[in-house]
């Protein structure tokens, strides 16, 4: 049977380093995000949710936050073929590319979602020239 998600999480477990040791904050998370769908995922404060989504992107703050346990693959298809990666093996250059260009993340706090000093649309473009260079200023649409 051919899995048809896109992004798969298994047995995710994520580890922070305090002044009082080692605290595991994730234990065993796994889900699926079938191609085409939307996940939400809920839950009271300090539950796990941004932990997770930050240990999937690679965006826990070093040293102190790492990823001990589990994959997160993701699946690319393109045409008939599908090729996974384990976004935990990428080199940071390569996870750095897929930032933002095959996978992002919208942060819940807006203070640090949006700068209100520029625009939506210089933010939303800065974005664009970081991770799809070939998308010339002169070949999209100025948002202003």
């Amino acid at each position: 049977m051919i899995d048809h998600s896109v992004l798969t999480i298994r047995d995710l477990c994520t580890e922070f380093t305090t002044d009082d040791g080692v605290m595991r904050v994730l234990d065993g998370v796994s889900f699926h995000v079938p191609r085409g769908k939307t996940l939400g995922i809920v839950g009271e404060s300090g539950c796990g949710k941004s932990v997770t989504a930050m240990s999937i992107m690679g965006l826990l703050p070093k040293p102190f936050g790492q990823v001990v346990a589990g994959s997160i693959i993701y699946s690319d298809q393109k045409d008939d073929s599908q090729s996974e990666l384990d976004l935990l093996q990428l080199p940071a250059e390569k996870m750095y590319r897929m930032r933002g260009n095959r996978i992002s993340m919208i942060f819940q706090d807006p203070m640090t979602a949006l700068n209100p000093v520029h625009t939506i649309g210089k933010q939303l473009m800065e974005v664009l020239e970081l991770h799809r260079p070939e998308l010339k200023k002169n070949n999209v649409i100025a948002l202003h």
